[in-house]
């Protein structure tokens, strides 16, 4: 009588980009994977992007819409890792021939967060003097802020987050416009002093939820990925998502979204366009079951360009090629 030798389970290996706030978000996965299979090993890699290397140009003027996912990508397709941990807002809506968007956690906040320097703590941004300076890199950001405070002036702002709040501290800033969530990851909620409201901006597509990205019919990982899904979270993504690409804007163009899902499993996408100016701004709203996720965002797509959307977006872009 023979006996069968188990082969041990293979160690799965996570990649990650290696600052503080995308290893927060990755070790969360690793100990939540972990707590559901105890008897596998999940080991964390670390890879610097593009977009981590280059920090003295604007986003937008790199052009390069996989600036934070490229590195992480190649290593995925050449087996060095399984899969990667991305905020999902950094995640094009167009990935490589071979990988998928396998798993969305759930979201936090979505929202964009006013943080202030000390002379302003008792300010918000309607109540920030004129010609204060805001620091963003965000394009969406910019162009709502210009709609809505145009007595504002906006600076560009690079680096990681304790990068961008030295220099918000040491003056060079009067208030900064960053995500909640990365500061609430972080352990920085207290440094937020507004919680922006919808009517002003708009959040990212996929601002606030994690995306994870792995191998196309690699049954074992997606089966593991599983156990972290969560299904409401991944049909607001992929309406966002949907309209996002049917626009054909990249990360670093003015688009603003907002989702929500009801009792009924209705979902709401709420989408804007809007000049960098911040003069011309589109917004638009459509409702359906989160079944049909993915043809809701083309619909509103369609909604907004036939109002004047890809004008905006073709002028953007024609911009930011001469500059």
């Amino acid at each position: 009588m023979t006996s069968t030798v188990s082969r041990p389970l293979r160690t799965i290996r996570i990649g990650s980009r290696k600052s503080q706030l995308a290893l927060v978000q990755t070790h969360w996965v690793q100990e939540q994977l972990q707590k559901h299979f105890p008897d596998r090993q999940f080991e964390v890699e670390t890879m610097s992007t593009q977009g981590d290397k280059i920090l003295d140009v604007a986003l937008s003027k790199i052009g390069d819409k996989g600036l934070f996912t490229k590195e992480l990508e190649v290593g995925i397709l050449s087996k060095q890792v399984d899969f990667a941990v991305h905020s999902l807002k950094d995640l094009p809506t167009k990935l490589p021939e071979g990988l998928i968007l396998g798993c969305v956690t759930e979201r936090v906040d979505p929202a964009d967060a006013l943080v202030v320097h000390a002379k302003h703590q008792d300010k918000q941004l309607d109540s920030l003097p004129e010609g204060a300076v805001i620091g963003t890199s965000s394009l969406r950001r910019l162009a709502q802020l210009r709609h809505h405070f145009p007595h504002l002036e906006f600076k560009d702002i690079r680096g990681n987050l304790n990068t961008r709040l030295a220099k918000l501290d040491a003056g060079e800033y009067d208030a900064l416009i960053l995500a909640v969530a990365g500061l609430q990851r972080l352990g920085m909620g207290d440094r937020i002093q507004q919680v922006i409201p919808g009517e002003i901006s708009l959040h990212a597509v996929g601002q606030g939820a994690l995306g994870i990205e792995c191998r196309e019919g690699d049954t074992e990982i997606l089966e593991l990925l599983k156990a972290i899904e969560h299904p409401p979270t991944k049909a607001r993504a992929l309406a966002e998502r949907s309209m996002l690409r049917e626009l054909e804007g990249g990360c670093q163009v003015p688009i603003g979204v907002n989702t929500s899902i009801d009792h009924e499993d209705n979902l709401t996408l709420v989408g804007m366009v809007a000049s960098l100016d911040g003069k011309r701004l589109i917004k638009d709203t459509v409702s359906g079951k989160s079944s049909k996720a993915e043809q809701l965002g083309v619909k509103l797509a369609e909604k907004l360009r036939s109002q004047g959307a890809q004008n905006i977006l073709d002028e953007i872009l024609a911009e930011i090629e001469r500059s």
